[in-house]
């Protein structure tokens, strides 16, 4: 692909069976991965993607499990890795930038830490390097919503308050009906998937880094956001205004602070 898309290019690979589509917006630039969080997808990284352009060639995965990709039995923190890795594999890259939001952002520095010699830096958007809570998830809200409807507006009629935010991403199913682009029991066991302590894989490699910290973030406070910086070397700290989805929230000073951090690489 020699230029930039402003949608995105969808492209597929199959793993064992199992579809993993994801979105590469081209570009002569140098790869970044862009690694969503729970309840989004790949396509929610169009904004950067175009921010980034045409220096970085942004390539976007809806993770298993999300968008068009296919559920999987699975959610573990090396599953999400290991499908890193093939579609790294699939388009021939050999080192990426990784960023990803969440539990994206964990896997984005657990990525690293399993393979250095593949990733050149990181960029981890609010995901947590611990998180020892061991009760219900903090996601607990998608599991009374129906995966499917007979109509669209059926499905945007049951799930209510989070129709605004899932009204772009819902999908057509074979039978004519639709569906959610997650389905809340998957999410439910992919989030509790997330919780450890996952310090060793954060200070395992000393890479640049850029951690962005919200300032009214749901899931960090500022003092271990800030932690999070000084326990690792060669990693810097923004901190944005908004809450822990900051990527959509406040797009484009988020692209500014990823930007800047970039520009720094060799």
């Amino acid at each position: 692909m020699n230029s930039t898309s402003t949608t995105g290019t969808r492209g597929e690979l199959d793993i064992d069976g199992r579809r993993l589509s994801y979105l590469d917006f081209g570009g002569p630039g140098r790869p970044l991965l862009a690694l969503h969080g729970h309840l989004y997808e790949g396509q929610t990284w169009a904004e950067l993607a175009r921010a980034l352009a045409p220096r970085w060639r942004v390539i976007a995965p809806d993770q298993r499990g999300h968008g068009d990709s296919d559920r999987t039995p699975t959610y573990t923190r090396e599953d999400y890795v290991a499908d890193a890795i093939a579609l790294l594999e699939h388009l021939g890259i050999e080192q990426t930038v990784t960023l990803g939001h969440s539990g994206g952002g964990i896997t984005a520095f657990q990525i690293a830490a399993r393979h250095p010699r593949r990733v050149s830096a990181i960029v981890n958007v609010e995901g947590p390097p611990c998180d020892l809570d061991d009760g219900p998830s903090a996601l607990s809200f998608v599991l009374p919503l129906p995966y499917t409807a007979p109509d669209r507006q059926e499905l945007l009629d049951a799930i209510g308050p989070l129709a605004p935010m899932l009204a772009d991403k819902l999908r057509p199913t074979t039978d004519g009906g639709w569906r959610l682009p997650f389905h809340p029991h998957d999410t439910i066991a992919s989030e509790q998937a997330t919780h450890g302590d996952h310090w060793a894989d954060w200070t395992a490699t000393d890479c640049p880094a850029l951690f962005v910290l919200a300032r009214d973030s749901q899931v960090l406070t500022l003092a271990e956001g800030r932690e999070a910086v000084t326990r690792r070397a060669n990693t810097h700290l923004a901190e944005l205004d908004g809450d822990h989805f900051v990527h959509t929230t406040d797009p484009q000073g988020f692209a500014t602070a990823v930007k800047d951090f970039l520009d720094t690489l060799e």
